[in-house]
């Protein structure tokens, strides 16, 4: 056993933090528990032990211990592997610097406890987001993807055309907003039952803009092409049946299903288009009849293109567009429809006229529904992020509560509840209720109570400035605090029957300590000023090369038929609203990008303008606003590169 006191030689500090530390530091926090001919020959044998019993025992030797926290051979083993690929790295010496480094590693997470920085609110948020995506592998049940999966492409034999009529409610609504949302959809759903034609009331009564223009009409869609809860009702409602309120997180919707029909698959179809103003789509329209004729004359499909079409995106290559399903061109209904009406490959359809001008549309092939070995990947991928997996983690979240007998004290919530008032919403409340309230168990999990002083203290952690009503957000946090309770047990459960979950915590847990320290002892000491980075960035420019660059921001969803509208938006220079931005899956602002730096951004073509790709499931929008040649980077593209150099030669120092 070794014990490094200020009598030791001094090697690890300035090793570690780049300074001295307080000669109490290593008396306190260090103690190595290994002798140095051990480690090579032990961690050996556990590597290539076939022997589960004897693995496991010597997995669960403590190979050093740190102010009481014990460090095994088997969590030596687990990061030793998970970061060493080659064969040739498993030498003796190798394995020994290794271990160095995990000694050091180990003593800045030991200080960065040691002074508090696992208790601080902005630690606890980050490694609590952590915890919780990490988890949701372990947690969502391989049953429930594999039902919902296989749901999917069930569905997507199948083309329902339905109506609906929507009441907006918002899903974070307060409770008396829900309550007349609620019975607002349910009078308005009486006057049908009663004979009143769903259309019409529709088009008086729907919140939903665009139903004064369809009277509530959708038209067809198949699966994964509407919110999970109305393609529930859509997809097991009989024919000519009117739904009970459906809520989604747009509100409360009434739905009738008017047809069912077999998927048609997708098609994929060549235009020629020709815009019009509408003032003059007279000249327009005798245009296209023109080179209508002009086809049937004989000429090349190919060569009108290129001669006449005012599709720039499409002109130079005989016109063809993507393939596209049922209910994907939600704005040009007709294209759709002329598309579809098409039976043989190099049929021409009649003139069609869109909200966007004239077209003249060539099949080239319709492609029918893959086998579901071909598809399952990818619907599993789109199932995994859709809300019907939300919805069923819910479920799952409830019957978790329910297995670990969970109750509520009403009588202790109630005269909680009493004393929230406006300095709650305001975030800055004060709990003024005697210590035997205090004392109270207001929830229980089995045999393990939670008292109000305890929710009193996370109340006082995590309440903010809102709008909502004293009550409601009381419950809110009440429901975070479950919430978090129960997460707390099932991790426990989780990590018991999963320990590589429990190790991945305890890297991420690990990992944000050693870089907040690192932050306040070394980082924080590099400086700012603008003089002295453009001085270090002069004296190095030539390490800040860049190729060709674009300036581009980046849109993307999994909503093919919203992708549609929004690119058709984005090309005209359209303004986008905030609902617009919120119903993206993610939204990048203009920023530059290099070759390799985005898969969506290398896709498409570095020109000036809108383009659309997909990337693993996920729709595209790349907005091109700028081409960059290249060279050196300014100090601003550069500035975070130039400062993390900084950063590393001051650390080296």
């Amino acid at each position: 056993m070794v014990v490094m006191c200020a009598s030791s030689p001094r090697k690890w500090d300035k090793a570690i933090f780049g300074y001295p530390l307080p000669d109490s530091y290593f008396c306190t926090f260090l103690t190595l528990q290994f002798v140095r001919s051990v480690p090579f020959i032990l961690l050996m044998a556990v590597l290539g032990s076939a022997q589960a019993q004897n693995k496991s025992s010597e997995e669960n030797r403590v190979l050093f211990t740190v102010k009481d926290e014990p460090v095994t051979t088997g969590e030596f083993i687990y990061l030793y592997k998970k970061n060493t690929l080659k064969p040739e790295d498993f030498t003796e010496s190798k394995i020994n610097n290794y271990l160095d480094l995990l000694v050091n590693f180990k003593l800045k997470v030991t200080e960065a406890r040691a002074r508090g920085l696992d208790t601080t609110r902005a630690f606890r948020k980050e490694f609590q987001s952590y915890r919780e995506e990490v988890r949701k592998p372990y947690q969502a049940r391989k049953e429930d993807i594999e039902r919902l999966t296989r749901e999917a492409y069930q569905r997507l034999g199948e083309e329902v055309r339905a109506s609906h009529i929507l009441v907006l409610v918002k899903p974070d609504a307060a409770p008396v907003d829900t309550v007349t949302a609620y019975a607002k959809i349910t009078a308005l759903r009486n006057r049908i039952l009663a004979g009143e034609d769903f259309n019409t009331v529709a088009s008086m009564a729907s919140e939903d803009n665009s139903a004064k223009m369809n009277r509530g009409d959708l038209g067809y869609f198949s699966a994964l092409q509407m919110v999970y809860p109305f393609e529930e009702a859509a997809f097991t409602l009989p024919v000519g049946k009117v739904s009970a309120p459906v809520r989604t997180r747009f509100g409360y919707h009434i739905v009738l299903v008017t047809d069912r029909r077999p998927a048609r698959g997708e098609v994929e179809v060549a235009h020629l288009m020709l815009r019009t103003t509408g003032a003059d789509d007279k000249k327009v329209k005798d245009k296209i009849f023109e080179i209508e004729a002009q086809l049937k004359a004989g000429r090349a499909w190919d060569d009108l293109c290129k001669e006449y079409s005012e599709d720039p995106a499409t002109k130079n290559s005989g016109g063809k567009l993507r393939p596209f399903g049922i209910g994907a061109l939600v704005s040009v209904p007709e294209f759709e429809a002329a598309a579809f009406s098409l039976k043989e490959p190099g049929q021409v359809s009649d003139p069609v006229k869109t909200a966007y001008g004239w077209h003249l549309l060539k099949l080239i092939r319709k492609i029918p529904l893959a086998p579901f070995a071909d598809l399952e990947a990818s619907l599993r991928q789109k199932v995994s992020r859709d809300e019907r997996v939300q919805l069923a983690d819910k479920h799952r979240r409830e019957q978790e509560k329910r297995n670990q007998g969970y109750t509520e004290s009403k009588d202790t919530k109630q005269q909680v509840f009493v004393l929230a008032d406006t300095s709650l919403t305001k975030g800055h409340w004060k709990f003024t209720g005697d210590d035997v309230l205090r004392n109270k168990t207001l929830f229980s999990f089995g045999t393990s109570p939670v008292t109000v002083k305890e929710f009193v203290d996370f109340v006082r952690q995590n309440q903010k400035a809102n709008a909502m009503s004293p009550g409601e957000y009381l419950q809110q946090l009440m429901d975070q605090m479950v919430d978090a309770r129960l997460g707390q047990l099932e991790e426990q459960r989780l990590v018991h029957s999963h320990p590589e979950l429990g190790r991945l915590l305890r890297e991420y847990e690990e990992g944000i300590l050693l870089f907040t320290i690192m932050e306040k002892e070394i980082w924080t000491h590099v400086p700012t000023d603008t003089m002295v980075l453009m001085a270090f960035y002069e004296a190095n420019k030539s390490k800040y090369q860049a190729g060709e660059r674009l300036r581009a921001r980046l849109f993307s969803s999994t909503d093919k038929g919203f992708m549609d509208q929004m690119d058709q938006r984005i090309s005209r220079g359209d303004s986008l609203r905030q609902d617009d931005l919120a119903r993206f899956k993610a939204v990048i602002p203009f920023r530059n990008y290099q070759r390799g730096d985005n898969k969506a951004v290398d896709k498409v073509s570095w020109v000036i303008g809108v383009h659309r790709t997909e990337v693993d499931g996920t729709e595209y929008l790349v907005e091109v606003e700028r081409l960059l040649p290249a060279g050196i980077r300014p100090l601003g593209e550069a500035r975070a590169q130039v400062l993390a150099d900084f950063q590393d030669k001051q650390e080296k120092i």
